[in-house]
């Protein structure tokens, strides 16, 4: 099975995707992880996307798609996988397509995680990364022991440029321009599934797994 997890900045993909991947015995494979492991390995890709990453610039499509799609390939993904953060266009999602047609494969299903702008302002806007370990904590809903120091690893905790209101309110426009016509596309391909993505986190799971089965 193979399925894609939609959602804004702050909808919570990335804790659904892990929640996703253990009850669903599938590998998680996320996007932003790709490009941090690239990173650290010092790949071709990476550093491809390293000077677009530093610059606080969307990495181009042929460089997310060919990291993509060369972790679909290893033969621990052959059974399935949850796509957490990709594709987020259309153009993305073509070339997932092509490439999992070219093995037999297709999308199973979209999930979409709907959540107000109010309550993705909110969780955006007071989030905080450890220097060190990169935990994140919220202020509101998950603060640190100790105000300003990881409960992990005790680095500091600082937040994102790209955290601040008015930079949150651009990043969302941003996702829903690019986003919203994908949405379109797996709903008329009746392949979607949209989930109210506020409440616990637990709730949220068991909804996307209900829906699921």
């Amino acid at each position: 099975m193979y399925i894609i997890l939609l959602g804004a900045p702050g909808a919570g993909k990335g804790t659904q995707a892990v929640m996703m991947a253990e009850k669903l015995k599938l590998v998680q494979v996320a996007s932003g992880d790709l490009f941090r492991q690239a990173l650290a390995q010092q790949t071709g890709l990476g550093k491809k996307a390293k000077g677009y990453m530093e610059k606080g610039q969307l990495v181009p499509d042929e460089i997310t798609i060919q990291m993509v799609l060369e972790r679909l390939a290893r033969p621990d993904v052959k059974n399935g996988a949850i796509l957490d953060g990709f594709p987020r266009n259309i153009q993305q999602a073509k070339a997932l397509d092509k490439a999992l047609a070219a093995q037999g494969k297709k999308i199973d299903k979209a999930v979409y995680i709907k959540v107000s702008e109010g309550e993705l302002l909110k969780r955006l806007g007071g989030r905080w990364i450890c220097r060190n370990c990169q935990a994140p904590y919220h202020e509101v809903d998950s603060p640190p022991r100790a105000k300003g120091k990881c409960d992990r690893c005790g680095g500091e905790l600082y937040q994102r440029a790209d955290d601040n209101v008015t930079t949150v309110k651009k990043r969302l426009e941003v996702y829903f321009a690019e986003t919203s016509p994908l949405i379109d596309s797996y709903k008329r391909a009746g392949k979607l599934l949209e989930i109210q993505g506020e409440g616990s986190a637990a709730d949220v799971n068991g909804r996307i797994v209900a829906a699921l089965r």
